[in-house]
This record gives structure tokens, C-alpha cells and sequence, in this order.
């Protein structure tokens, strides 16, 4: 049995990660502040469903309250952290900034901090896709260029992987970063695309299309996520001992560090991901065609042959089989069957 850290253990993938190393055995500490961004009962809802298990404990601790994360560390001694906490959402970064400095630079300070006390063995983070911000080569690859973010969501996510990379140099903590694309399935995030749609379909209200449907994403089922997650927990990173500073590879370092993409390698155009909603409903969208916002990114395509090489994990779900399964779950927990 494996102590295990999770952050944003009451979040979407938190959730589903937790319940996963709880299934297979593993010792999980879990910690989330429980803030309002969305709705309190879902999170408490999934944190029940953990509660459940023996070998689960619950620490409601924001991630900057600095004293409090570290004196959890001294407490808990946890052997590995899945750090995945994070204000999350690319909109609310334009209308509420300082709650991003606070959770993701702040907070990622403090957990750092509490890595290198401890001496981790292995420090797991959850970065974004959304770094990739301007870039239009497809698809995105971990020996891009990451220098042009779009949202202050994605300069933060950013920002933190050099925090963990100086932190993996100067005390050679193991770390890997993880960077998600557009995860979705049931128990998901009521922000994002799929929830709201639902939402707005089955309440015969219109939905926000942006891009004019043109916006391709590459949508990732939670089960896949959670397999690559699992598989990467398990992986402690090692130097590149063929990194040169000379010419300096992004995705790796003479540090024990690393840099996955982790998606469904197969993007797909937002109209096609509404049309296999509709199916799945039983009910046509009213559609409210936009323009591109200026924080969105047009399209983004996973580059997962490193993660796939080394793992061996390759994504199973496509959209035809995913948005049921979230539908299903929506329509038992909403009781609107």
C-alpha cells in the first residue's frame, strides 16, 4: 500500500483518481478547499462516495493557506503526490485573476514546498493543454514552444511547470507533468461544454457555439485519463542522460522530470460533438452561433506517442461511446429520466 497525496481530491478527476488508487489498495489523503466555483453539493457528493472506503481520509484545506499545507505534510507523510488541484476554466480567468495567482502559483508554491520536506518520491501534476495557447502546428507536442499562452488559466499552468522543474533540480524530486486535454464523462465539471449543453438541451434553452461550431477539441473520455494517470503514478521519472543544454529538449531534463501530453489523440469539430449529444438526448439544440473568444484556442490535438512509448497507454473511448455514458449518469443524478 501506497500513501498517496491527491489534491482537489472533491474535483472532477481528483474523484475519479482517488476512487481509483482506492480500489486498487492504496493509502489516499485527499484535500480540497470545497470553494464555490461550482456547484458545493457535486463536490460533496463525489467526497461521499469516497468516504465510503477505509483506507480514504479528508483534509478541507485551501492549497495557499501556506501553515496549513505544510503542517498536512508533517502530519500525513504521503509517499507520492497527485497534485491536480488548481482554479480551473479559461472565462473565469478574465474576470476573477487574483483567484488564479492564489490557488495555482501560491498553491503549487506551498505543495512544492511540502514535496521537498518530505522528500517525495514522486510529485504527479496536472497541467493543461490550454498552454499551447497560440501555437496552430498540429498536433501539439511536448517539444513545442509553450512561450504564447492566451489565458492568464494557461500562463499559471505554465508558470507552474518551471516551479516544479527548479524544485525537481534543486532537490531532485521526481516529477512528471501531465498535460490534459478537454476531459469529460460522468461526475464532470458543470462548466465545461458537455454539462452546459446538457443542461441547456434537455431545458429547451439555446447553447453558446463558438467558433460557429468550427472549434475542434480533443474531447478525452475520464476513464482513459485515469488509466494514463495511474500508469504514470506508478513511473518515476529519470534524467534524460542525452539532454543537452546546448540544445535543450522541453520535454525532459538532466533533472529527474518530465512532460506528457495525455488526450484522446483524435480531435473532433464541436458541431460533431453536438450532433452526438442530440443522439444521445433524444432532442435537437437550439444553436447560438459565436465568434472565436480571445482567450479560446481554435483546435487542440494531442501528441501522446511519448506518453504511449513509455506507458503503453492509448486511449479506448470515443465520443459515440463517452457522451452516453456521461448522459446516462446525468440524466440518474438530475433524476430527470
Amino acid at each position: 500500500m501506497t500513501k498517496i497525496l491527491v489534491t482537489g481530491v472533491a474535483g472532477f478527476i481528483g474523484f475519479h483518481l482517488a476512487h481509483n488508487l482506492l480500489t486498487r489498495g492504496e493509502e489516499v489523503i485527499g484535500i480540497d478547499n470545497l470553494n464555490d466555483y461550482y456547484d458545493v453539493n457535486l463536490k460533496k457528493d463525489r467526497l461521499a462516495k469516497l468516504e465510503t472506503q477505509t483506507n480514504f481520509q479528508f483534509h478541507q484545506l485551501d492549497l495557499a493557506d501556506t501553515p496549513g499545507i505544510s503542517n498536512l505534510f508533517t502530519a500525513v507523510s504521503p509517499e507520492k503526490v497527485a497534485h491536480l488541484a488548481a482554479q480551473a476554466g479559461v472565462r473565469y480567468s478574465l474576470t476573477n485573476p487574483h483567484a488564479y495567482i492564489n490557488s495555482n502559483i501560491v498553491g503549487t508554491m506551498n505543495i512544492l514546498e511540502g514535496c521537498r520536506h518530505s522528500k517525495i518520491q514522486h510529485l504527479v501534476f496536472a497541467s493543461s493543454s490550454s498552454i499551447y495557447g497560440a501555437n496552430r502546428k498540429q498536433p501539439f507536442a511536448v517539444t513545442d514552444n509553450v512561450d504564447h499562452p492566451v489565458s492568464l488559466y494557461a500562463a499559471t499552468k505554465k508558470s507552474n511547470e518551471l516551479m516544479i522543474h527548479s524544485y525537481s533540480h534543486l532537490y531532485q524530486i521526481p516529477a512528471t507533468c501531465l498535460r490534459f486535454f478537454t476531459v469529460y464523462g460522468p461526475w464532470g465539471r458543470p462548466d465545461m461544454a458537455l454539462f452546459l449543453f446538457t443542461k441547456a438541451i434537455l431545458a429547451g434553452k439555446p447553447i453558446d457555439v463558438f467558433n460557429y461550431g468550427k472549434m475542434r477539441r480533443d474531447f478525452t473520455y475520464i476513464d482513459d485519463i485515469i488509466e494514463g494517470v495511474v500508469r504514470i503514478i506508478d513511473k518515476t521519472p529519470q534524467p534524460n542522460p542525452n539532454w543537452s543544454a546546448f540544445n535543450p529538449e522541453p520535454g525532459s531534463s538532466y533533472a529527474p522530470y518530465k512532460i506528457y501530453n495525455i488526450g484522446n489523440n483524435q480531435p473532433v469539430e464541436l458541431l460533431t460533438f453536438i450532433e452526438v449529444l442530440e443522439a444521445s438526448l433524444g432532442k435537437k439544440a437550439l444553436k447560438n452561433m459565436l465568434p472565436l473568444q480571445l482567450e479560446d484556442v481554435p483546435e487542440t490535438y494531442a501528441d501522446i506517442e511519448e506518453l504511449t512509448r513509455d506507458t503503453g497507454f492509448k486511449p479506448q473511448t470515443p465520443i459515440e461511446v463517452g457522451i452516453p455514458l456521461f448522459v446516462e449518469w446525468y440524466r440518474s443524478y438530475y433524476h430527470q429520466l
